[in-house]
């Protein structure tokens, strides 16, 4: 029931869309880096108009969508990354055709800001979409047992990916481009895992839970909730008589607005068909007496099913290439956490 980009091959061409932020002058020389990476493996790149665009975004609303529009329909192009992601990409949905952009379906792929317009293309049309790397991080390697979007999208229909935790993470910023175009390493320097906060782990029991993927960056998907693009009810009852896997991560936000933004997720329904949720490892502060562990137990540690924290799917690296609409099922033990994912 969900549809699937055909799989890349060499020759085909990534588009590179700006449908939040551009890129600065100042970080050109990243954007060329990028660019190299993706034609060392044998695939064309088709640059839109406003990638080099600077502002907090990339140009007017009607501009980017034309510009997104354009590469995710144009029948050269297979897979479209943005450079990274921004702040207001929610202003872009009421300029898009859904339904033009899935006709036939192009990878569409990003994190942060981006999946904005990721889960709604999912929720709305049953097409998957990729919540991954930006073009600006995909020259780093990516860590065993993680996967890679270009991975991912080379993937045959019906394929299995397996990945894990990171057995390491970034605990600093992020690096600096300016200065260091060319970096192709994460600065893994703090020990990972997933951790189980809601009730039913209290003495650390197993999880075992299978679903779809649905998810984002929380704070722009609280904005989702209650408007036609963020019905993760409708989806469900389409496209996920499995039910579904959430995976929501914090960007920045403080622990004490992190159970704000999920509980509003709660009250929208968005748990209603969970059979696990998975919040991300976050660099967003604690708020006083109330940790960001905290926050996922205070809002969702109730609901009956399991929550994991920690996940290696947002803005800490390493980072998960997670699909949206894939069949998913998440194993958490003692001896570790598997992530699989079936694209049928």
């Amino acid at each position: 029931m969900i549809r699937y980009p055909r799989p890349l091959v060499p020759g085909d061409v990534v588009g590179v869309a700006a449908p939040s932020s551009g890129v600065e002058d100042r970080h050109a020389a990243r954007l060329d880096v990028a660019v190299r990476h993706l034609t060392d493996q044998g695939l064309g790149v088709r640059l839109g108009p406003l990638v080099r665009h600077a502002g907090i975004v990339s140009g007017p609303p009607a501009a980017r969508a034309a510009e997104l529009t354009g590469l995710m329909t144009d029948p050269a192009v297979r897979a479209v990354v943005p450079p990274w992601g921004g702040e207001i990409a929610l202003d872009l949905l009421p300029h898009l055709d859904l339904d033009v952009l899935a006709a036939d379906p192009t990878w569409f792929v990003g994190y942060s800001d981006v999946s904005t317009l990721l889960l709604p293309l999912t929720l709305r049309t049953g097409v998957a979409t990729l919540h991954g790397q930006n073009l600006m991080d995909t020259p780093y390697r990516v860590p065993e047992p993680m996967l890679p979007w270009l991975d991912v999208v080379r993937a045959e229909p019906g394929a299995t990916l397996v990945q894990g935790a990171a057995p390491r993470y970034r605990s600093g910023g992020f690096d600096d481009y300016a200065a260091d175009a060319g970096v192709t390493e994460y600065a893994l320097d703090a020990p990972g895992g997933w951790t189980r906060v809601d009730d039913g782990g209290r003495d650390g029991g197993d999880v075992h839970a299978t679903g779809r993927l649905v998810g984002g960056c929380l704070e722009t998907m609280s904005h989702l909730a209650g408007t036609p693009y963020g019905d993760v009810g409708a989806f469900a009852a389409a496209h996920a008589p499995e039910g579904t896997i959430v995976y929501l991560e914090a960007a920045g936000t403080d622990a004490a607005d992190v159970t704000r933004r999920l509980l509003g997720l709660r009250y929208a329904g968005w748990f209603a068909h969970a059979n696990a949720v998975l919040i991300g490892r976050t660099a967003g502060p604690d708020a006083p007496g109330l940790t960001q562990h905290d926050a996922a137990r205070h809002a969702l540690g109730d609901l009956g099913v399991p929550v994991l924290v920690d996940v290696d799917c947002g803005h800490v690296p390493p980072h998960l290439a997670l699909v949206n609409g894939a069949l998913a099922t998440v194993e958490h033990a003692r001896a570790g956490s598997v992530l699989t994912q079936t694209l049928a």
